[in-house]
């Protein structure tokens, strides 16, 4: 397979290349120029989570207790991202029910990607793990499902993604247990019921 018959999801670097970039201080000096990457990778991630996650879930946790918190806090910042729909719409750029669609389709996994990072912020009691993990989705984008179907080794990609879907479930738990970080975490703190699960 020649270096232009790659699928879009095989990366032509090796390893050692990827840490070659990852230390090059010129790597950072065109990421750091660049207005977009700022906004993607550092000031949407720090701002969204300060304001859903450290301020939003302090307020939702006495109220409704933390299971209940998790699950509304995303919805406000799923409502957050329908500003796109307007863009989209504005500039006509594709059909209503194809707009429609997608801003369905991204409220879901917005609201799906802010339950986690309002998990992770309630048994942490730190904003750095959302910051970074929103910075993560928002490099990685949504997992390109469809190329990996149509990938030659499609039973090997396949396989990885499941391992991985299990190794994050197995993972989630202990690795963000609140002993690690100060048990009681604030957040969970604030919880005027018996603390859950998610705080112990």
């Amino acid at each position: 397979m020649t270096k232009q018959s790659l699928p879009s999801m095989d990366c032509p670097w090796g390893f050692l290349d990827g840490i070659k970039v990852a230390v090059d201080p010129w790597f950072w000096a065109l990421c750091l120029s660049d207005m977009r990457w700022l906004r993607n990778q550092v000031v949407a991630p720090f701002t969204e989570e300060l304001v859903f996650r450290a301020c939003m879930l302090p307020m939702l946790v006495p109220c409704a207790g933390p299971s209940r918190a998790i699950f509304t806090c995303p919805l406000f910042f799923g409502v957050a991202h329908f500003h796109h729909v307007i863009e989209l719409l504005r500039f006509r750029q594709g059909t209503i029910s194809g707009i429609f669609l997608s801003a369905v389709f991204q409220f879901s996994y917005t609201a799906v990607f802010g339950a986690y990072t309002a998990f992770i912020f309630l048994r942490t009691g730190h904003l750095a793990g959302p910051v970074l993990c929103h910075s993560f989705c928002n490099y990685m984008g949504f997992p390109a499902l469809s190329t990996a179907l149509e990938h030659p080794h499609r039973l090997i990609v396949l396989s990885f993604y499941v391992l991985g879907v299990l190794l994050f479930l197995l993972l989630l738990f202990p690795m963000t247990d609140p002993h690690f970080y100060g048990w009681p975490t604030p957040i969970c703190s604030l919880d005027s019921t018996q603390p859950g699960s998610l705080c112990s």
